[in-house]
Protein backbone atom coordinates (compact mmCIF):
# COMPACT_ATOMS: atom_id res chain seq x y z
CA UNK A 1 0.00 0.00 0.00
CA UNK A 2 2.57 2.48 1.38
CA UNK A 3 6.19 3.49 1.31
CA UNK A 4 7.84 4.67 4.47
CA UNK A 5 11.06 5.51 5.13
CA UNK A 6 12.16 4.92 8.95
CA UNK A 7 14.68 7.67 10.55
CA UNK A 8 17.24 6.00 13.50
CA UNK A 9 18.39 2.41 14.31
CA UNK A 10 17.31 2.55 18.20
CA UNK A 11 15.17 -0.03 20.29
CA UNK A 12 11.91 2.04 19.01
CA UNK A 13 13.03 1.87 15.34
CA UNK A 14 13.33 -1.97 16.07
CA UNK A 15 10.13 -1.98 16.99
CA UNK A 16 8.59 -0.23 14.46
CA UNK A 17 10.24 -1.35 11.39
CA UNK A 18 9.44 -5.11 12.51
CA UNK A 19 6.19 -4.32 13.60
CA UNK A 20 5.72 -2.48 9.99
CA UNK A 21 7.10 -5.38 8.26
CA UNK A 22 4.39 -7.40 9.90
CA UNK A 23 1.47 -5.70 8.52
CA UNK A 24 3.61 -5.73 5.14
CA UNK A 25 -0.28 -5.42 3.35
CA UNK A 26 0.27 -1.65 4.69
CA UNK A 27 4.07 -1.28 4.59
CA UNK A 28 4.91 -2.57 1.41
CA UNK A 29 8.43 -0.80 0.91
CA UNK A 30 10.11 0.48 3.90
CA UNK A 31 13.81 1.97 3.99
CA UNK A 32 15.65 2.06 7.36
CA UNK A 33 18.30 5.08 7.59
CA UNK A 34 20.66 6.61 10.54
CA UNK A 35 23.76 7.82 10.74
CA UNK A 36 25.48 4.18 11.35
CA UNK A 37 24.21 2.03 8.76
CA UNK A 38 25.26 -1.26 10.15
CA UNK A 39 22.59 -0.53 13.07
CA UNK A 40 20.08 -0.66 10.58
CA UNK A 41 21.45 -3.61 8.71
CA UNK A 42 21.10 -5.79 11.75
CA UNK A 43 17.07 -4.61 12.09
CA UNK A 44 16.87 -5.11 8.68
CA UNK A 45 18.50 -8.72 8.72
CA UNK A 46 16.31 -10.13 11.61
CA UNK A 47 13.22 -9.46 9.01
CA UNK A 48 12.47 -12.62 7.08
CA UNK A 49 9.80 -11.62 5.37
CA UNK A 50 9.97 -9.06 3.32
CA UNK A 51 13.30 -6.65 1.96
CA UNK A 52 13.97 -3.73 4.22
CA UNK A 53 16.26 -1.52 2.63
CA UNK A 54 18.56 1.12 4.25
CA UNK A 55 20.82 3.83 3.72
CA UNK A 56 23.45 5.99 5.91
CA UNK A 57 21.80 9.31 6.83
CA UNK A 58 23.08 12.57 8.41
CA UNK A 59 19.59 13.69 10.30
CA UNK A 60 20.85 17.00 10.75
CA UNK A 61 21.70 17.51 6.97
CA UNK A 62 18.29 19.16 5.21
CA UNK A 63 20.41 18.23 2.04
CA UNK A 64 21.24 14.73 2.56
CA UNK A 65 18.04 13.84 3.44
CA UNK A 66 16.03 15.38 0.82
CA UNK A 67 18.85 13.46 -1.47
CA UNK A 68 17.64 10.64 0.22
CA UNK A 69 13.96 11.50 0.03
CA UNK A 70 14.66 11.69 -3.74
CA UNK A 71 15.74 7.97 -3.89
CA UNK A 72 13.65 6.35 -2.44
CA UNK A 73 10.13 8.54 -2.67
CA UNK A 74 8.90 7.89 0.63
CA UNK A 75 5.00 8.77 1.52
CA UNK A 76 5.31 9.37 5.17
CA UNK A 77 9.02 10.08 7.37
CA UNK A 78 8.98 8.73 10.71
CA UNK A 79 11.28 10.70 12.29
CA UNK A 80 13.03 8.05 15.35
CA UNK A 81 16.33 9.74 15.60
CA UNK A 82 17.03 12.22 18.53
CA UNK A 83 14.32 15.27 19.22
CA UNK A 84 17.09 17.94 18.10
CA UNK A 85 16.51 16.93 15.29
CA UNK A 86 13.22 17.39 14.60
CA UNK A 87 13.18 20.67 12.56
CA UNK A 88 15.74 19.69 10.51
CA UNK A 89 13.86 16.53 9.26
CA UNK A 90 10.71 18.48 9.26
CA UNK A 91 12.54 20.72 6.99
CA UNK A 92 13.99 18.54 4.37
CA UNK A 93 10.40 17.05 4.25
CA UNK A 94 9.08 19.99 3.30
CA UNK A 95 11.33 20.92 0.69
CA UNK A 96 10.98 17.67 -0.78
CA UNK A 97 6.82 17.01 -0.46
CA UNK A 98 6.47 14.19 1.90
CA UNK A 99 4.64 14.44 5.28
CA UNK A 100 6.10 13.76 8.77
CA UNK A 101 5.22 11.54 11.62
CA UNK A 102 7.64 11.69 15.37
CA UNK A 103 7.58 10.63 18.47
CA UNK A 104 8.50 13.39 20.94
CA UNK A 105 8.67 17.23 20.40
CA UNK A 106 12.06 19.12 19.15
CA UNK A 107 14.29 20.32 21.96
CA UNK A 108 17.36 21.92 21.37
CA UNK A 109 20.72 20.54 21.85
CA UNK A 110 22.06 23.14 24.69
CA UNK A 111 18.75 23.99 26.43
CA UNK A 112 16.85 20.95 28.09
CA UNK A 113 13.60 23.11 27.07
CA UNK A 114 10.54 20.88 26.05
CA UNK A 115 7.86 22.90 23.96
CA UNK A 116 5.94 22.26 21.12
CA UNK A 117 5.90 26.15 19.59
CA UNK A 118 8.96 25.14 17.29
CA UNK A 119 7.15 22.61 15.78
CA UNK A 120 3.61 24.25 15.89
CA UNK A 121 5.31 27.20 13.45
CA UNK A 122 5.38 24.85 10.77
CA UNK A 123 1.54 24.70 10.63
CA UNK A 124 0.91 27.20 7.79
CA UNK A 125 3.39 26.24 5.42
CA UNK A 126 2.93 22.34 5.73
CA UNK A 127 -1.08 23.35 5.01
CA UNK A 128 0.16 25.10 2.24
CA UNK A 129 1.87 22.23 0.76
CA UNK A 130 -0.89 19.95 1.71
CA UNK A 131 1.44 17.59 3.82
CA UNK A 132 0.48 16.64 7.20
CA UNK A 133 2.83 16.46 10.40
CA UNK A 134 1.57 13.92 12.96
CA UNK A 135 3.22 15.25 16.52
CA UNK A 136 4.10 12.61 19.49
CA UNK A 137 2.94 9.51 18.12
CA UNK A 138 5.11 7.17 20.90
CA UNK A 139 3.00 6.07 24.36
CA UNK A 140 3.34 8.97 26.23
CA UNK A 141 2.82 11.46 24.54
CA UNK A 142 0.85 9.57 21.73
CA UNK A 143 -1.07 6.96 22.77
CA UNK A 144 -1.75 8.66 26.35
CA UNK A 145 -3.26 11.82 23.47
CA UNK A 146 -5.50 9.08 22.12
CA UNK A 147 -6.80 7.71 25.21
CA UNK A 148 -7.75 11.38 26.15
CA UNK A 149 -9.59 12.26 23.03
CA UNK A 150 -11.64 8.45 23.62
CA UNK A 151 -12.50 9.39 26.39
CA UNK A 152 -13.70 12.87 25.59
CA UNK A 153 -16.27 11.36 22.97
CA UNK A 154 -17.30 8.04 25.04
CA UNK A 155 -17.48 9.23 28.27
CA UNK A 156 -17.00 12.68 29.41
CA UNK A 157 -19.21 16.25 28.33
CA UNK A 158 -16.17 17.89 29.71
CA UNK A 159 -12.83 16.60 30.83
CA UNK A 160 -11.84 18.91 34.01
CA UNK A 161 -8.37 16.82 35.66
CA UNK A 162 -6.24 14.83 33.64
CA UNK A 163 -3.33 12.70 35.39
CA UNK A 164 -1.04 10.53 33.33
CA UNK A 165 0.84 7.98 34.75
CA UNK A 166 3.76 6.05 33.69
CA UNK A 167 5.03 3.09 35.89
CA UNK A 168 7.80 0.95 34.52
CA UNK A 169 7.46 -2.16 37.14
CA UNK A 170 9.93 -4.33 35.67
CA UNK A 171 13.49 -5.33 36.29
CA UNK A 172 16.35 -4.94 33.70
CA UNK A 173 18.69 -6.39 36.34
CA UNK A 174 21.44 -3.70 36.12
CA UNK A 175 22.66 -1.53 38.59
CA UNK A 176 21.91 1.43 36.79
CA UNK A 177 20.31 1.79 33.09
CA UNK A 178 17.93 4.18 31.38
CA UNK A 179 15.16 2.73 28.72
CA UNK A 180 15.90 4.68 26.24
CA UNK A 181 18.65 7.25 25.08
CA UNK A 182 20.52 8.30 28.73
CA UNK A 183 21.21 11.82 27.15
CA UNK A 184 17.37 12.63 26.76
CA UNK A 185 15.85 10.53 29.71
CA UNK A 186 18.25 11.87 32.02
CA UNK A 187 17.33 15.53 30.64
CA UNK A 188 13.76 15.40 30.89
CA UNK A 189 13.72 14.03 34.33
CA UNK A 190 16.57 16.37 35.91
CA UNK A 191 14.62 19.21 34.63
CA UNK A 192 11.99 21.40 36.90
CA UNK A 193 8.78 19.73 36.92
CA UNK A 194 5.52 21.28 35.74
CA UNK A 195 2.08 21.54 36.05
CA UNK A 196 -1.44 22.80 34.57
CA UNK A 197 -3.68 24.66 36.82
CA UNK A 198 -6.44 27.00 36.75
CA UNK A 199 -4.79 28.50 33.13
CA UNK A 200 -1.66 28.80 34.76
CA UNK A 201 1.91 26.52 34.82
CA UNK A 202 2.70 25.96 38.00
CA UNK A 203 7.15 24.83 38.55
CA UNK A 204 8.43 22.43 41.46
CA UNK A 205 11.65 21.18 42.03
CA UNK A 206 12.54 18.31 40.05
CA UNK A 207 10.84 15.04 41.69
CA UNK A 208 10.31 16.96 44.77
CA UNK A 209 6.44 16.14 44.87
CA UNK A 210 5.59 11.91 45.01
CA UNK A 211 2.44 10.12 45.96
CA UNK A 212 2.55 6.73 46.20
CA UNK A 213 -0.24 5.24 43.31
CA UNK A 214 -1.16 2.00 42.83
CA UNK A 215 -0.93 -0.11 38.90
CA UNK A 216 -3.42 -2.97 38.17
CA UNK A 217 -1.17 -5.94 38.31
CA UNK A 218 1.81 -4.22 39.35
CA UNK A 219 0.81 -2.75 42.54
CA UNK A 220 1.78 -0.09 44.46
CA UNK A 221 4.85 2.53 43.39
CA UNK A 222 6.25 6.15 44.68
CA UNK A 223 5.31 8.33 41.56
CA UNK A 224 6.90 11.35 40.87
CA UNK A 225 5.53 14.70 39.29
CA UNK A 226 7.30 15.92 36.56
CA UNK A 227 6.85 17.91 32.97
CA UNK A 228 6.01 16.02 29.90
CA UNK A 229 5.49 17.94 26.73
CA UNK A 230 1.75 15.96 26.09
CA UNK A 231 0.50 18.18 28.74
CA UNK A 232 1.51 21.28 26.42
CA UNK A 233 -1.51 19.91 23.89
CA UNK A 234 -4.12 18.78 25.48
CA UNK A 235 -4.90 21.84 27.41
CA UNK A 236 -5.08 23.27 24.52
CA UNK A 237 -6.79 21.01 22.60
CA UNK A 238 -9.23 20.25 25.71
CA UNK A 239 -9.91 23.75 27.18
CA UNK A 240 -12.62 22.58 29.81
CA UNK A 241 -9.06 20.76 31.79
CA UNK A 242 -8.31 22.82 35.40
CA UNK A 243 -5.60 20.22 35.90
CA UNK A 244 -3.32 18.15 33.74
CA UNK A 245 -0.48 16.22 35.55
CA UNK A 246 2.10 13.84 34.38
CA UNK A 247 3.55 10.94 37.08
CA UNK A 248 6.07 8.32 36.26
CA UNK A 249 7.81 6.00 38.95
CA UNK A 250 11.03 5.78 39.89
CA UNK A 251 12.58 3.18 42.97
CA UNK A 252 15.07 4.81 45.48
CA UNK A 253 18.16 2.72 43.54
CA UNK A 254 17.65 5.14 40.18
CA UNK A 255 17.19 7.88 42.39
CA UNK A 256 20.06 7.90 43.98
CA UNK A 257 22.70 7.13 41.19
CA UNK A 258 20.72 10.06 39.84
CA UNK A 259 21.31 12.16 42.77
CA UNK A 260 24.81 11.13 42.49
CA UNK A 261 25.15 11.87 38.70
CA UNK A 262 23.59 15.46 39.45
CA UNK A 263 25.77 16.23 42.19
CA UNK A 264 29.07 15.60 40.08
CA UNK A 265 28.26 17.17 37.48
CA UNK A 266 27.67 14.11 34.92
CA UNK A 267 24.00 15.28 33.97
CA UNK A 268 25.37 18.94 32.65
CA UNK A 269 24.38 19.97 28.69
CA UNK A 270 27.81 22.45 28.69
CA UNK A 271 30.45 21.57 27.22
CA UNK A 272 33.71 21.63 29.32
CA UNK A 273 37.11 20.79 28.05
CA UNK A 274 38.95 17.70 28.61
CA UNK A 275 42.62 17.31 27.69
CA UNK A 276 42.38 20.08 24.98
CA UNK A 277 39.07 18.07 23.64
CA UNK A 278 35.06 19.40 24.15
CA UNK A 279 33.11 17.02 25.53
CA UNK A 280 29.70 17.29 27.06
CA UNK A 281 29.24 15.38 30.00
CA UNK A 282 26.29 13.87 29.81
CA UNK A 283 26.85 12.46 26.27
CA UNK A 284 30.32 11.29 27.14
CA UNK A 285 27.29 9.75 30.55
CA UNK A 286 25.86 8.19 27.95
CA UNK A 287 28.65 6.30 25.99
CA UNK A 288 29.34 4.50 29.31
CA UNK A 289 26.18 3.21 30.33
CA UNK A 290 24.06 0.47 28.96
CA UNK A 291 22.53 0.85 25.29
CA UNK A 292 18.56 0.69 26.29
CA UNK A 293 18.69 -1.74 22.99
CA UNK A 294 20.70 -4.21 25.03
CA UNK A 295 18.24 -4.81 27.87
CA UNK A 296 15.68 -6.79 26.79
CA UNK A 297 16.90 -9.92 27.04
CA UNK A 298 16.90 -10.44 30.99
CA UNK A 299 14.05 -7.58 31.73
CA UNK A 300 11.27 -9.06 33.62
CA UNK A 301 7.98 -7.31 34.29
CA UNK A 302 5.36 -5.18 32.85
CA UNK A 303 4.84 -1.47 32.20
CA UNK A 304 1.45 0.31 33.04
CA UNK A 305 0.78 3.33 31.66
CA UNK A 306 -2.46 5.26 31.23
CA UNK A 307 -5.00 8.48 32.28
CA UNK A 308 -6.70 9.01 35.10
CA UNK A 309 -9.61 11.40 33.78
CA UNK A 310 -12.19 13.12 35.61
CA UNK A 311 -15.10 15.08 34.47
CA UNK A 312 -18.93 15.44 33.53
CA UNK A 313 -21.42 13.83 31.86
CA UNK A 314 -25.02 14.43 31.46
CA UNK A 315 -24.36 16.95 34.92
CA UNK A 316 -22.74 14.19 37.29
CA UNK A 317 -19.17 14.05 38.36
CA UNK A 318 -17.74 10.85 36.83
CA UNK A 319 -14.01 9.27 36.30
CA UNK A 320 -11.98 6.66 34.40
CA UNK A 321 -9.06 5.34 34.13
CA UNK A 322 -7.45 3.86 30.96
CA UNK A 323 -4.54 2.52 30.82
CA UNK A 324 -2.70 -0.63 29.28
CA UNK A 325 0.16 -3.20 30.76
CA UNK A 326 2.75 -4.02 28.54
CA UNK A 327 5.22 -7.00 29.31
CA UNK A 328 8.83 -6.97 28.80
CA UNK A 329 8.92 -10.42 28.20
CA UNK A 330 6.59 -10.66 25.53
CA UNK A 331 7.52 -7.15 23.65
CA UNK A 332 11.07 -9.09 23.37
CA UNK A 333 10.03 -12.57 22.73
CA UNK A 334 7.74 -10.46 19.68
CA UNK A 335 10.62 -7.91 18.52
CA UNK A 336 13.74 -8.62 20.60
CA UNK A 337 13.40 -5.34 22.33
CA UNK A 338 11.97 -4.46 26.10
CA UNK A 339 8.20 -2.87 26.92
CA UNK A 340 9.86 0.42 26.86
CA UNK A 341 10.74 0.47 23.19
CA UNK A 342 7.92 -1.80 22.20
CA UNK A 343 5.26 1.08 24.34
CA UNK A 344 6.53 4.00 21.42
CA UNK A 345 7.62 1.75 18.12
CA UNK A 346 4.30 0.20 18.11
CA UNK A 347 2.34 3.65 18.15
CA UNK A 348 4.39 5.15 15.83
CA UNK A 349 3.70 2.24 13.07
CA UNK A 350 0.30 2.26 13.90
CA UNK A 351 0.44 6.24 13.40
CA UNK A 352 2.06 5.57 9.82
CA UNK A 353 -0.49 3.43 9.43
CA UNK A 354 -3.10 5.66 10.49
CA UNK A 355 -1.95 8.25 7.84
CA UNK A 356 -1.14 5.53 4.33
CA UNK A 357 -4.92 4.46 4.84
CA UNK A 358 -6.25 7.84 5.05
CA UNK A 359 -7.71 7.98 8.56
CA UNK A 360 -5.21 10.75 9.64
CA UNK A 361 -4.51 12.57 6.95
CA UNK A 362 -5.04 16.56 6.60
CA UNK A 363 -2.82 19.11 5.59
CA UNK A 364 -0.81 20.92 8.20
CA UNK A 365 0.87 19.79 11.97
CA UNK A 366 -1.58 18.39 14.62
CA UNK A 367 -0.86 16.39 17.58
CA UNK A 368 -2.39 13.01 17.44
CA UNK A 369 -5.40 13.87 19.58
CA UNK A 370 -6.86 15.94 16.90
CA UNK A 371 -7.29 12.86 14.79
CA UNK A 372 -10.21 10.80 15.12
CA UNK A 373 -9.14 8.23 18.07
CA UNK A 374 -11.21 5.20 17.22
CA UNK A 375 -9.61 3.30 14.29
CA UNK A 376 -6.23 4.15 16.04
CA UNK A 377 -7.76 2.31 19.52
CA UNK A 378 -9.15 -0.35 17.10
CA UNK A 379 -5.71 -1.33 16.09
CA UNK A 380 -3.87 -1.16 20.03
CA UNK A 381 -6.15 -4.22 20.49
CA UNK A 382 -4.52 -5.76 17.19
CA UNK A 383 -0.97 -4.67 17.63
CA UNK A 384 0.25 -5.65 21.13
CA UNK A 385 -1.00 -2.77 23.21
CA UNK A 386 -4.44 -4.30 24.33
CA UNK A 387 -6.08 -1.18 26.63
CA UNK A 388 -8.68 -1.23 29.36
CA UNK A 389 -10.69 0.95 31.45
CA UNK A 390 -12.35 1.10 34.82
CA UNK A 391 -15.22 3.71 35.45
CA UNK A 392 -15.90 5.81 38.69
CA UNK A 393 -13.26 4.48 41.05
CA UNK A 394 -10.75 6.10 43.56
CA UNK A 395 -8.05 8.06 41.25
CA UNK A 396 -5.90 8.61 44.48
CA UNK A 397 -5.30 12.06 42.40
Amino acid sequence: MGRVLVIGAGGVSTVAVKKMAMNADVFSDIMLASRTKSKCDKIAGDIKNMAVQTAQVDADNVSELIRLFESFKPEIVVNLALPYQDLSVMEACLAYGVSYLDTANYEPLDEAKYEYSWQWAYKDRYEKAQLTAILGCGFDPGVTNVFTAYAANHYFDEINYLDIVDCNGGDHHKAFATNFNPEINIREITQKGRYFENGQWIETEPLSVCKYLHYPEVGGRESYLLYHEELESLVKNFPTIKRARFWMTFGQEYLTHLRVIRNIGMASIKPILYKGMEIVPIQFLKEVLPDPGTLGENYTGETSIGCRISGKHLGQERNCYIYNNCSHEEAYKETGAQAVSYTTGVPAMIGAMMFLKGCWNKPGVWNVEQFDPEPFMDELNKQGLPWHVFHNLDLEL
